[in-house]
């Protein structure tokens, strides 16, 4: 399905029924599979293709890893239990204790948390950078045991536009992988292998479910790094005696790093969705596309109103015109980034309150990126576990709403809006 546009993929992908099967991806709701002799089960203890344990692998999850991954046009992905557990396996997946990655600063407050704290606890270490810093300047980050490099294509919440390409001639000067959160402009509007990133990851509670009813989250190889290039990544490309010496980069190729999650990480750590949840997750996909035209051009009405407006002391958003990251988002993302804007109200933090409290349409929850318009306030929320050094790294200000525009009726959002600054 390769020659289909992405519009297509969404509806079409992962699942291609046979004669007389449903026309709908089946819920394979069960937790093991029969096999009629012994033989057949070991097997897949030697990971040959099938099925024996749904923590592992399950029909359900993999017809949906395999639309995401067309849509990013990977060579091979699979789903996890939420966004957090993605991110933590694509590294987790080639890091161990004692060694190190570098990250753009600017990423999601529980993502930094896990890099700056959990992460560490378990002899992993990172270094945090200024996305905007020169090659120079962020390629001093690397140390020997450096093993890789993390970014998110548009930083939740403050909305900096990665430049994926610089980030990708850095780590590759280093011989370590890209490593993308794909999360905010989703593959309809930014595909990152294009341009040189290795592995992406994606929240798929957000845009790709679309309707905050799940927790999901996928990782995606690409299958263009070379691991074998150095000897960096071992779990790689030596023999794992847990299945009988079998080294992944030879017995598997360019699949080898996905195999491997599914081999050891699902197997260990148990972050499997469930296949209801993914059953749920393609259906959001299969309107994914009508849905992120929409959010944009909604949040692209919004913030051109919000700037315009008195009380609005500061409005960050890529797709307007005087936006520092506007001509990174256009080269990345010509057809739009995503419906979340960040803005400041004049009066700083207690304003701030007060607008949001006097919302109707739009809902305060921690949450962003679903069909409804929800709002947030990041520094006592999402942020609130990170110190002000922490926050300003972050590009959380005190004052920053975080506001997720919805495809509800775009007056009515921006009506709201109006009546909760006349509060003010």
């Amino acid at each position: 399905m390769k020659d289909y546009a992405i519009e297509t993929k969404c509806v079409q992908c992962g699942y291609s029924p046979k004669n007389g099967e449903p026309r709908v991806l089946p819920i394979y709701q069960t937790t093991t599979y029969k096999y009629d002799t012994s033989e057949a089960m070991a097997k897949l203890f030697d990971l040959e293709p099938g099925y024996m344990y749904t923590r592992l692998a399950n029909p359900t999850n993999d017809a949906v890893a395999a639309k995401i991954t067309a849509l990013e046009g990977g060579f091979a992905g699979v789903l996890t239990s939420s966004g957090q557990a993605a991110n933590f396996f694509s590294l987790i997946n080639i890091l161990g204790a004692g060694d190190h990655f570098v990250s753009s600063a600017t990423i999601y407050g529980g993502t930094f948390n896990l890099f700056n704290v959990t992460m560490r606890k378990i002899g992993i270490d990172v270094t945090f950078v200024d996305p905007n810093a020169d090659e120079e300047t962020i390629s001093a980050a690397f140390r020997p045991n450096t093993k890789a490099v993390f970014g998110e294509t548009i930083a939740n919440p403050s909305l900096d536009v990665l430049d994926i390409e610089k980030f990708a001639r850095i780590a590759h000067a280093h011989g370590v992988p890209l490593i993308i959160d794909n999360t905010f402009p989703t593959p309809i509007n930014c595909r990152p292998f294009e341009f040189g990133a290795d592995i992406v990851t994606h929240s798929t509670t957000k845009y790709m479910e679309g309707h905050a009813s799940t927790v999901g989250g996928a990782v995606i190889d690409s299958g263009n790094f070379d691991w074998e290039q150095n000897d960096k990544f071992p779990g790689l490309t030596t023999p794992d005696e847990s299945y009988h010496g079998a080294v992944y980069t030879r017995d598997f190729g360019k699949a080898a790093y996905i195999t491997k999650i599914v081999a050891q990480l699902l197997r260990d750590y148990g972050s499997t969705p469930s296949p209801q949840n993914s059953f749920y997750l393609n259906l959001g996909l299969e309107t994914l596309a009508l849905r992120v035209e929409r959010h944009c051009k909604n949040a692209q009405a919004v913030a051109e109103y919000l700037e315009k407006n008195d009380k609005i002391s500061w409005v960050n958003y890529p797709g307007l015109p005087g936006n520092r990251y506007h001509a990174l988002a256009q080269k990345y993302m010509p057809n739009g980034t995503c419906g979340v804007i960040s803005f400041g109200v004049k009066g700083g933090r207690s304003a701030a309150e007060k607008f949001m409290n006097s919302l109707k349409l739009a809902a305060i929850v921690t949450h962003v990126a679903d069909a409804r318009t929800c709002v947030l306030h990041p520094a006592s929320s999402t942020h609130r576990q990170l110190s002000d050094k922490e926050l300003e790294e972050c590009g959380v200000t005190p004052d920053l709403i975080r506001f997720s525009v919805g495809i509800e009726n775009v007056n009515d959002i921006i009506a709201d809006i109006e009546q909760a600054l006349a509060t003010l």
